[in-house]
């Protein structure tokens, strides 16, 4: 007998509607900026800050680097010194630049380095440690455009430090978009347990400006935009640069005797003091390179959208042809020979002669190079013409180079005292070292020194 089953199937609709895709983590939005501002020092942001000033009435976004706590030097506003004058150093900067609108704040880890020689500078704040640093703050913020001081040996302060901020910010342009640099930055992490492993995303900035630390203003001169400090701002209704001056005054512990100076005057001495000491003079930047086209001297902003672009690896320059035999000036004038070519900034202005301020009286060192590429040893003369009153202390005379060897020496030079009545500022002088072998000239180098009753060591 067969049997009929009659099977009734229930279609039940479900009551859930299409699943939305889950979206994946994004980079953090509060920490992107337009403007990342690379400086060496507490207060160091001031150099910039007028122009800041007028980015941010723009709506541009500001994030700020500083290499150093400014832990060396006196303290106008109490007792503290060393690594605690570098704890109240930070919080005065984080106040300055707070009082612009400015709010993300980075300290590496330098240590404050009282020269003029940026390679000093370099190695006390651990260069490749340093350089990883901003590297990943780079790839943080994702700016568009990098500010920092111009690397390079001029007259002026020229703090060695100065130089290596705008060093360190220069190799980060270079290196943040390059996903095998620091790769364990961009690395994912496949669970929790992966401390080490930072997620972030290499990014390419689009431009990168520099300010001078020099008294040599011809020569920076039509290489990058000009900005009045002078204009009204929407935001403050005040002159950029007052904005700027009114910030500085939060670095108490560097100006406090200026600041309590300041608070006894009306308005109208305050703008008299502040034109003469440069405050309301005209911004100049130095445009280093710009992967988005643009002229020289147009807007910072000239030429950036929105978005990121791929990474581009810098154009190194072919390395100028030498002899087998010679001599050349070394140290960190050599050194940024060798930087201007290796990042493709041969446009960067640079002083030839190369050039020096330093105290008088002290001790002028000339540090060279001798390069013997021949299959011989090679003996080497050297010999040194000085202004009246300088004298050669040790390096000049005969030494044997041998064969295949590069290597190190130095001419140490006694500077005399300026006369008590001297100008203020004294015209260089210019040294000239000429080296020989074999009865040619292998080498003539020439350095411009400038005396001073006050000046950085050398």
């Amino acid at each position: 007998m067969r049997r009929l089953f009659v099977v009734v199937t229930l279609f039940c609709a479900s009551a859930r509607g299409v699943q939305e895709p889950k979206a994946l983590p994004a980079a953090d939005e509060r920490y992107k900026a337009d403007i990342l501002l690379v400086v060496a020092h507490p207060d160091d942001e001031g150099a910039a800050t007028a122009y800041l000033a007028r980015a941010l009435d723009e709506h541009k976004r500001v994030a700020v680097v500083i290499a150093t706590r400014g832990s060396s030097g006196a303290n106008e506003a109490g007792a503290e010194q060393a690594a605690a004058l570098g704890a109240v150093r930070e919080i005065e900067a984080r106040n300055a630049l707070t009082m612009l609108g400015i709010t993300n704040v980075w300290f590496l880890d330098g240590k404050d380095t009282a020269s003029q020689n940026v390679l000093q500078s370099l190695g006390n704040w651990g260069h490749g440690a340093a350089l990883e640093q901003l590297v990943r703050l780079v790839r943080l913020t994702r700016p568009e455009v990098i500010l920092t001081f111009l690397p390079g040996t001029f007259i002026g302060e020229d703090h060695g430090d100065h130089q290596a901020s705008g060093v360190l910010a220069t190799e980060a342009f270079d290196l943040a978009g390059d996903p095998a640099t620091f790769p364990e930055q961009v690395a994912g992490p496949a669970n929790r347990r992966e401390l080490f492993l930072e997620n972030l995303r290499p990014w390419q900035p689009k431009k990168i400006y520099y300010f001078p630390d020099a008294d040599r203003e011809d020569l920076f001169r039509g290489k990058g935009p000009d900005y009045s400090v002078k204009e009204i701002s929407k935001a403050t209704k005040q002159p950029y640069w007052r904005m700027s001056f009114d910030s500085f005054r939060a670095h108490q512990t560097q100006a406090k005797s200026f600041s309590d100076k300041i608070a006894q005057m009306d308005e109208a001495q305050i703008e008299k003091m502040a034109s003469g000491d440069g405050w309301t003079d005209d911004m100049h930047f130095v445009l280093g390179k710009s992967l988005v086209g643009g002229s020289v001297t147009g807007d910072i902003f000239e030429g950036v959208t929105a978005g990121a672009i791929p990474f581009a690896r810098p154009d190194v320059s072919p390395e100028p042809a030498r002899p087998e035999l010679f001599v050349e000036l070394a140290g960190p004038w050599s050194y940024y020979g060798e930087f201007r070519r290796a990042h493709g900034l041969t446009n960067l202005p640079h002083p030839e002669p190369p050039e020096i301020a330093l105290q008088a009286p002290g001790i002028l060192v000339i540090p060279l190079w001798i390069r013997n590429r021949t299959a011989r040893a090679q003996e080497i003369a050297l010999s040194a013409a000085f202004p009246a009153g300088w004298t050669a202390l040790t390096g000049t005379g005969r030494l044997t180079a041998a064969a295949k060897q590069v290597a190190a020496t130095r001419i140490e030079v006694n500077l005399p005292a300026l006369a008590e009545n001297s100008e203020k500022k004294t015209e260089p002088q210019e040294v000239t070292i000429h080296a020989e072998a074999n009865g040619q000239s292998i080498g003539e180098i020439k350095l411009r020194v400038e005396l001073r009753k006050r000046a950085l060591p050398q």
